[in-house]
């Protein structure tokens, strides 16, 4: 690599002098400033082909720099470093016009291939700052593994391109969505989330597209769909994993075409939004199994984001646990803390339901126990209460009636803009009816007589009920 001057600012001595060893030894010239006047003499006097500064120093944030370097020199790339890691950082740095963000502790590893791309020829992406404050971001956590997702997250800012988010249920893949929505380029247009598992398959083309009155039973006005809602922003497609193979193959079309028709529609309508989905399956074995379309996974694959589980992240726990705190007080709560000796049980647990998990605990918590000063042993009691629901084979307390309710009132939640279409009884019962004869079939190992007298139903019946619902029977078993 030939040799280059580097500028570098930074108030705490040991991170300059480490910093001078390791550019030194890739045969570069550094220069070291404890302060940001310092480094800004330096850019307007011409010096240096690339700065690296941190954000905190005694007489200026680094943050404040970009704009004024970028204006002066807007050839002259910087790299930001800082050890207030949170995504708002790495956020600003990037929008400010950063080339890069690396969060303290960084890898010697990670500064080289960032100085070796900095120092390239092409010009780096510039977009306008977006204000903002720490406390509106819901994203918490500084542990290495939410730093690689707030540094990919940065950079996605900054462009449209669809990404997928993966991860276990409880790993916060919607507040990632809202995040990408609210300090991206379409921040000003709608954020729109549809769950796929919510809606009944025989809704999911019109909720997604909208419907033209009189395009099927029921439709007796005509409905926007998500698409539509959603134009000039982002759509959110969670649990796309559920998604039905006749409604993937729509949703391929809208990709690879940018347009799409309402059903029962004949204008095509631009798809102008962001699509971000998300799922807590593993859709390559959904592909390998033919449960999902190979070529909608690709679309669908443009930047993979993985979640990682509270579990490998367990550096979190401490800052989650206040900042849930924190929200129970604004919610009419009495202040509380947890001790050292309660945090570190928590650490210990493995948390099968993420951050959802952990929050749901902490609120319970300050509600239930007037204690001021939260102990290992209450932290104790309640995961011992937690693990002991969920003993295998112990029998639900949920019944179908209440499972029913339940997801009937996640579809309703998700008609924001108006009510479910007409003929909604009917809907309901083929949704039901159809894994019911399924399993039935299932259990009987597709001897149709047996599973008709175990329904209860005529035989003929039966097969009428197997076709309309289009129901798959294993050949060859009686």
């Amino acid at each position: 690599m030939a040799a280059n001057t580097i500028l570098v600012a930074d108030d705490d001595r040991a991170i300059r002098t480490v910093l001078t060893e390791a550019l030194g030894r890739l045969g570069h010239q550094v220069r070291t400033a404890g302060d940001a006047a310092t480094l800004w003499r330096w850019v307007k006097d011409g010096a240096g082909d690339l700065v690296i500064t941190d954000v905190v120093m005694p007489d200026e944030n680094g943050l404040d720099l970009l704009p004024r370097i970028r204006k002066l020199r807007p050839d002259l790339r910087v790299i930001v470093m800082s050890a207030r890691n949170t995504l708002l950082t790495a956020v600003k740095a990037t929008e400010g016009g950063a080339f890069d963000y690396l969060a303290k502790p960084f890898d010697l590893g990670d500064l080289r291939n960032a100085v070796e791309r900095a120092l390239s020829r092409s010009k780096p992406t510039l977009v306008v700052a977006k204000p903002g404050d720490e406390e509106a971001l819901p994203i918490v956590g500084r542990s290495p593994a939410m730093q690689e997702i707030y540094r990919l997250l940065a950079r996605l800012m900054t462009s449209d391109l669809t990404v997928l988010l993966t991860g276990e249920s409880g790993t916060g893949k919607e507040l990632i969505a809202r995040a990408l929505h609210d300090y991206g380029r379409r921040r000003k247009g709608p954020f729109v989330a549809v769950n796929m598992a919510a809606i009944p398959r025989d809704l999911i083309e019109s909720d997604l597209f909208g419907h033209e009155r009189g395009s099927f039973t029921g439709a007796i006005n005509k409905a926007t769909g998500r698409f539509e809602q959603a134009a000039g922003g982002t759509l959110f497609l969670d649990e796309i994993g559920d998604m039905p193979l006749e409604a993937q193959t729509r949703l391929l079309r809208v990709l690879q075409e940018g347009e799409f028709t309402t059903v029962g529609g004949r204008e095509a309508i631009r798809a102008d939004l962001r699509i971000v989905a998300a799922t807590h399956r593993d859709l390559r074995e959904q592909v390998r199994r033919g449960q999902f379309r190979e070529d909608l996974y690709y679309r669908l694959n443009v930047v993979p984001l993985r979640l990682p589980p509270l579990r490998e992240r367990i550096e979190d726990i401490p800052d989650l646990v206040r900042h849930f705190l924190n929200r129970a007080t604004e919610e009419g709560g009495s202040a509380k803390m947890f001790d050292a000796a309660s945090i570190e049980r928590l650490q210990r647990y493995e948390w099968p339901g993420n951050v959802r998990e952990l929050e749901n605990l902490v609120r319970r918590v300050a509600v239930i126990y007037g204690e001021d000063v939260i102990g290992a042993d209450i932290v104790a009691r309640e995961l011992a209460a937690i693990a002991s629901a969920a003993t295998p084979g112990k029998p639900t307390s949920e019944s179908l009636a209440t499972a029913a309710e339940r997801h009937l009132r996640d579809y309703f939640a998700a008609h924001t803009h108006g009510l479910p279409a007409r003929g909604l009884y009917d809907r309901v019962l083929r949704e039901i009816e159809r894994p019911l004869i399924q399993l039935s079939l299932e259990a009987t190992r597709g001897n149709q007589i047996r599973a008709a007298e175990m329904l209860g139903l005529n035989r003929n019946t039966l097969r009428k009920k197997i076709r309309e619902l289009d129901i798959s029977v294993l050949r060859g078993l009686k």
